[in-house]
């Protein structure tokens, strides 16, 4: 998946014309190589796909000390008191994760080398590039924690319709037990990422509910392949409303109260404006920690922008912040050499708010 930001002023006029967007297995694209899975599969993995998983490790129920969470926001805003960051303080549930850690996490999905670095290495080779990139979070900010994560896009987009028309493809079962067979290794937390095409939240969450009722597993949605519009994924930037996000809400929520877990952490990537309409309606759980993550590449200044404009100006409650390996360092014509490179832990931490969450592609 390759993205670039994009946006309506016209000062960002000059990276239009670079914008490009493959999801995973994009057959109109006309990609093979290394994507060795079925474009186009639409059903649910069978029961004989599925292998022993992990133990789910203990569950941390430790209530929050509320004067530290206060300190800890105040510290992401950069202890600016008017910073919009801290216009929702309402604790989370006993053993919260964030504020308290920052989460480091490679994305991508495992049948491909172009869609993120989960993919592109051996795994020994991929969990010890991740060690090393948590500790270099890790001594930009000694004051927080890092929590490692393996975001995997267990749902992608396609270029064809497959068999029910949805233009998206479900991973087998066998696929995310490997997600959390790695991430066991390295005591990583999981995320599983769904691209829903033609098809919506409501029918693809709920066949997740196996993983997202383990203590260890969370939610990520990217609207910019929700195709609303009927435009094939890959062809404009899709979209979301906050009712779509809701009901991903309320049904981690749910989960939640009925298997006495901790809280999820459930990101929606974002980066224009409307790839996430209604924000402002957007329901807060106390069993749910929302995270609104900046998913675009670019120019450091561009990336930078838009981040103030689509995510901290309206942060619901975090933020995260995406950073890719390739794209980040590409010359689009136009634009400075200087201003093509992959932004530090401290140019990251020095964004209003403090992101979270970081994500590597």
């Amino acid at each position: 998946m390759q993205k670039t930001l994009l946006q309506t002023s016209t000062r960002y006029a000059r990276v239009m014309a670079f914008f490009v967007c493959t999801p995973l297995f994009m057959a109109a694209c006309g990609h093979k190589g290394d994507d060795k899975t079925k474009t186009g599969t639409d059903t649910v993995a069978k029961k004989a796909d599925v292998v022993d998983v992990p133990a789910p490790p203990q569950v941390d129920l430790t209530p929050i000390d509320t004067a530290a969470y206060n300190r800890k926001l105040l510290f992401l805003a950069h202890n600016d008191s008017s910073s919009k960051f801290l216009i929702h303080r309402d604790y989370p549930l006993a053993g919260a994760i964030l504020p308290f850690k920052r989460i480091v996490a490679y994305y991508g999905n495992f049948y491909s080398k172009n869609m993120g670095v989960l993919g592109e290495y051996p795994p020994d080779i991929m969990l010890a590039k991740l060690k090393e990139t948590c500790k270099q979070w890790a001594d930009a900010d000694p004051a927080t924690p890092v929590l490692p994560a393996l975001h995997y896009i267990c749902v992608t987009a396609q270029g064809a319709p497959g068999k029910d028309g949805k233009y998206r493809a479900r991973m087998p079962f066998k696929q995310i037990d490997s997600a959390l067979h790695l991430a066991a290794r390295i005591h990583a937390i999981v995320f599983l990422d769904v691209q829903v095409g033609f098809s919506n939240v409501q029918a693809e969450i709920p066949l997740l509910e196996k993983y997202l009722s383990m203590p260890n597993v969370h939610l990520g949605i990217d609207p910019e392949f929700s195709m609303k519009t009927g435009k094939r994924p890959g062809t404009v930037i899709g979209t979301m409303d906050a009712e779509d996000i809701n009901f991903c809400s309320d049904y981690l929520a749910k989960l939640v109260k009925a298997n006495h877990l901790p809280p999820k952490i459930f990101i929606v990537h974002r980066f224009t404006r409307n790839m996430v309409t209604n924000y402002q309606n957007i329901r807060l759980h106390p069993e749910v920690q929302f995270i609104l993550d900046m998913d675009g590449w670019g120019p450091v200044s561009l990336k930078t922008d838009s981040y103030k404009a689509y995510v901290a100006q309206a942060p619901v409650q975090f933020t995260g912040f995406k950073l890719f390996y390739k794209n980040d360092v590409r010359t689009p014509r136009g634009v400075k050499m200087s201003e093509t490179r992959m932004m530090t832990p401290a140019q990251v931490l020095a964004l209003k708010p403090s992101p979270i969450y970081i994500q590597y592609q």
